[in-house]
């Protein structure tokens, strides 16, 4: 663990959780049972059926009435109703009075009809050549009315969380210390098996709050672990409790400092933490070139090698992820960037072309045997063995670079 209180470091290595290791531990989240414990009283439903009314039997000797007296009663009311009986109408006279309202209701309905649809419910306008969500239209799940407006609403969200470069301001921390933290919240995410998502949200959440607070080296895994439990809070359908990060921890943090910790970073984020990251247009804008399984795990092991590099913190997060779809589809001899991925991400290729130096620079540099967890997870058969691809040239880069 890399900064474990006098303990020896064990960075890549975690242990699995197992159920028989934390029974007897005290203060578990534990899922609760569905039946009823021994001994309780049998779940019961909140209502009588009613519709089984009629069986139950009352045992209150009530005297039944007499029905000579029901019989009085109904004959007289009957002499009353035959008494205040009005003469039927003509049908003739009904139906002209329907048509009249008929006719009333299509005057009243005629103006309503003609009134413009205000623009904001007007679905957005997309040429037919850059429409990319049709083919979905009858699947729910892909949001096609909501699509593109919720991929611009996430661009406009990223001016809000622009950083700069901290760690001149950390005075206890230096850009190395982050990489190890980066790496081993990588580790964290493959053995909870968390969504990509939830790393990336935990790498963010943890720079914002370094961008605000200076930070002792003790508690920078402190940090980082309570950002991914928020994350999970955030992104998971059943993120882990508390005491599973404590235990990954090596139990070197009391459950009072992690929440403690939980607090500090919700209220230096202004309890904002809907960051937008690269994962998500990442896939958005592989979309645009129908490209494949393996292009899209090649440019997610390129995006998740740059959270170790603090020069990628202040890169917008669509930019990042269009500069690493670049990359890959050069790569994987795909062409460059079209005019959808333009139309969709905004970006032009003069824009991406320094972000993508810098990634190609990254990627040509020899790797850190420290750092090693992301291209061991990439190396596998399971992500089509991505890190083991050569890096493209820079000369068959700058080809479609200008």
């Amino acid at each position: 663990m890399p900064f474990s209180r006098g303990k020896k470091p064990t960075i890549s290595k975690i242990p699995k959780l197992h159920a028989k290791g934390l029974e007897n531990q005290d203060g578990l989240q534990t899922k609760r049972s569905s039946s009823s414990p021994q001994g309780a009283p049998k779940k019961r439903t909140a209502f009588v059926d009613i519709t089984n009314a009629h069986k139950i039997e009352l045992s209150n000797p009530i005297k039944k009435k007499d029905p000579v007296k029901k019989l009085q009663k109904k004959s007289s009311v009957l002499s009353k109703n035959d008494v205040n009986l009005k003469p039927v109408v003509n049908a003739e006279e009904k139906l002209e009075e329907l048509k009249k309202g008929e006719s009333n209701i299509q005057k009243l309905e005629e103006p309503s009809s003609k009134a413009p649809v205000p623009p904001h419910l007007l679905p957005p306008e997309i040429p037919p050549e850059f429409d990319i969500d049709s083919e979905h239209l009858n699947d729910c799940t892909h949001t096609v009315e909501y699509a593109k407006d919720i991929f611009d609403y996430l661009k406009s969200r990223e001016e809000k969380f622009v950083l700069h470069d901290y760690m001149a301001d950390q005075s206890n921390l230096n850009s190395n210390m982050r990489a190890i933290l980066v790496d081993w919240l990588v580790e964290v995410q493959e053995n909870f098996e968390l969504n990509h998502e939830t790393l990336y949200l935990a790498v963010k959440m943890t720079d914002h709050y370094l961008a605000v607070s200076q930070v002792k080296r003790e508690s920078l895994q402190l940090i980082g672990s309570t950002a991914m439990l928020i994350a999970s809070k955030f992104e998971e359908r059943a993120p882990p409790c508390v005491d599973d990060f404590l235990y990954i921890c090596d139990d070197a943090y009391k459950r009072s400092q992690l929440i403690a910790m939980e607090i500090s970073i919700l209220q230096a984020l202004n309890f904002d933490i809907n960051i937008p990251v690269p994962y998500r247009f990442l896939r958005r804008y592989a979309k645009c070139v129908n490209a494949g399984m393996d292009t899209l795990t090649l440019a997610r092991f390129i995006c998740e090698l740059s959270l170790l590099e603090m020069e990628f913190v202040p890169v917008r997060a669509s930019l990042l992820a269009s500069a690493c779809l670049l990359i890959a589809l050069v790569t994987k001899d795909l062409g460059g960037w079209t005019q959808c991925l333009h139309f969709h991400s905004g970006y032009s290729v003069e824009d991406l072309a320094p972000v993508v130096r810098k990634l190609h620079d990254m990627l040509i540099s020899p790797p850190d045997s420290k750092l090693a967890v992301v291209r061991s997870k990439y190396a596998h058969k399971v992500f089509f063995e991505v890190a083991l691809i050569p890096t493209v040239s820079l000369e068959t880069l700058e080809g479609f670079l200008k």
